[in-house]
C-alpha cells in the first residue's frame, strides 16, 4: 500500500476501464484479437501451470488437480491432492513446478487448510509420476500461523519458485485479522519466502530480527492475488486486492513494509469512510499503480517476453474479477506508463493469467463452470 504519487501524476490512479489517456477499454491499433475456449468444463479454476512437452495442470478449489492436453481435452484427475477446506475463498489454490521439475518431477501446491474450527494457508510438495496421474511424496513444508475462524477469506496462495531453489508464497491477511498485517510475528498479510523443503534461506531479511517470524520477506499486504516474477529483473511483481477501491500493483522487496491496512488508497466497505492513515507515510511502499474509487479485484499476473502480440512484448498482464477484464500495463522500467482493459465485453472473472511456452497468454475464468481461454492474435 502507500503513495502513488508517480502514478497519480500520469493519469493511473483513475477509475477501472475508464475512459482516458491512459486507460482505455478495449485494444486499439493493429491488433486483433480472439479467445479461444480450450476447455468450459471446470469447476472454479484457481491456479494453472505448464508440464514440459506442452500439457497442463489446473487446480479446482474443490480439491482437484486436473491435468489437460495441450488443446485442453481432460487427460485425467491427478490422484494424491492434501485434504483441501472449501469454503468461502478457500479450497485448493495455486499449483507451481518446481525450477527443476525436468530432474525431480516435484511440484508444490497452495490451499487452505482446516484444524479443528480454524483454517489457514499451507503449501505442501509433492512428485508427479512419471505417468502425470498421481501425487507422491506429499509432504506439507509450511503452515501460515496463525489460523483462524474467524471468516474464509484472504487465503492469498500464489506460489513463485525461484531459481536459487527459494520459493515465494503469498499470504493474505484472512479479512477480520487485517491489524496483525503490520506485525511481524505471524504470517497474517505476508509474503514469505521459504527453501523447497520448508525450511527458512539463511538471507532472508528478518531471520535475526528478535520477535519476527523468520520467513517473512515483506509485510503490510492485504489479499494478494497475482505474483510473478520480472524476467529481466527477477524482482517479484505482486498485485493485490484493496478493500473499496485501492487495488495495487507493486514490487514486492525484501524487508519492505507495504503499508495495510496504516496506508490504503482503498476505503471501508458500504460507508466508503477512510481506513488508517490516508494514502501515503514515508516509511511504505508506494504502489506502482492503483486504481480508485472501484475495484478490479485482481487475480493473476504474467510477463509477456514474446512477440506473438504486436507491440505487448515487455506488458504486463493482469487478471480482474470483479472488474471482468484483462488489464495491461504498459512499462518503463519499473514504471507503469499506460493501462488498457482487454476483454471487456467478454463478461468473465478472469482467476488466472499466464504465458504458455508458446508465447500466448491463457486465462483461467472464475466459474462453475470455468473455462481455460488461450488469447490469440488474427490477422488484420
Amino acid at each position: 500500500m502507500g503513495a502513488g504519487s508517480a502514478s497519480a501524476a500520469l493519469g493511473l490512479a483513475g477509475p477501472a476501464c475508464a475512459a482516458g489517456t491512459q486507460d482505455r477499454g478495449r485494444a486499439e491499433g493493429p491488433r486483433a484479437l480472439r479467445t479461444a475456449t480450450l476447455t468450459d468444463d471446470l469447476q472454479q479454476p484457481w491456479g494453472l501451470a505448464f508440464l514440459p512437452g506442452g500439457e497442463l495442470l489446473v487446480t479446482e478449489k474443490p480439491g482437484r488437480l486436473k491435468r489437460l492436453d495441450a488443446r485442453g481435452r481432460l487427460l485425467g484427475t491427478v490422484a494424491g491432492v492434501p485434504a483441501v477446506h472449501h469454503a468461502g475463498q478457500g479450497g485448493l489454490l495455486d499449483v507451481a513446478l518446481d525450477s527443476d521439475f525436468t530432474r525431480n518431477r516435484r511440484l508444490y501446491l497452495s490451499y487452505a487448510e482446516r484444524q479443528g474450527a480454524d483454517s489457514g494457508t499451507a503449501v505442501a510438495r509433492a512428485v508427479l509420476d512419471s505417468a502425470g496421474t498421481a501425487l507422491t511424496e506429499v509432504q506439507v513444508i509450511f503452515r501460515q500461523q496463525p489460523k483462524t475462524g474467524r471468516g474464509a477469506n484472504h487465503y492469498g496462495g500464489r506460489i513463485v519458485p525461484r531459481a536459487d531453489g527459494t520459493l515465494f508464497i503469498t499470504l493474505g491477511d484472512r479479512f477480520t485479522e487485517r491489524d496483525r498485517a503490520q506485525t511481524l510475528d505471524n504470517h497474517l498479510g505476508k509474503i514469505v519466502r521459504v527453501r523447497a523443503d520448508g525450511s527458512v534461506p539463511p538471507d532472508n531479511p528478518l531471520i535475526h530480527r528478535p520477535g519476527a517470524l523468520p520467513q517473512i520477506w515483506s509485510w503490510g499486504h492485504r489479499n494478494i492475488q497475482g505474483a510473478a516474477l520480472h524476467p529481466a529483473s527477477g524482482e517479484l511483481w505482486i498485485c493485490e486486492h484493496g478493500p473499496q477501491g485501492g487495488d495495487e500493483v507493486n514490487i514486492a522487496r525484501a524487508g519492505r513494509n507495504y503499508g495495510w491496512p496504516v496506508v490504503t488508497y482503498g476505503r471501508e466497505y458500504g460507508s466508503g469512510a477512510p481506513i488508517g492513515e490516508g494514502g501515503t507515510r514515508a516509511d511504505m511502499e508506494p504502489p506502482l499503480t492503483y486504481w480508485v474509487p472501484r475495484s478490479i479485484a485482481p487475480s493473476g499476473l504474467a510477463f509477456c517476453t514474446f512477440d506473438r502480440y504486436a507491440g505487448w512484448r515487455g506488458s504486463v498482464f493482469i487478471g480482474a474479477l470483479a472488474g471482468q477484464a484483462l488489464w495491461r500495463l504498459g512499462l518503463d522500467g519499473n514504471r507503469v506508463v499506460s493501462r488498457e482493459a482487454l476483454l471487456t465485453d467478454l463478461g468473465e472473472r478472469i482467476r488466472d493469467v499466464r504465458q504458455g511456452p508458446d508465447g500466448l497468454l491463457y486465462l483461467l475464468t472464475d466459474g462453475a463452470p470455468g473455462k481455460l481461454l488461450r488469447l490469440e492474435p488474427t490477422a488484420v
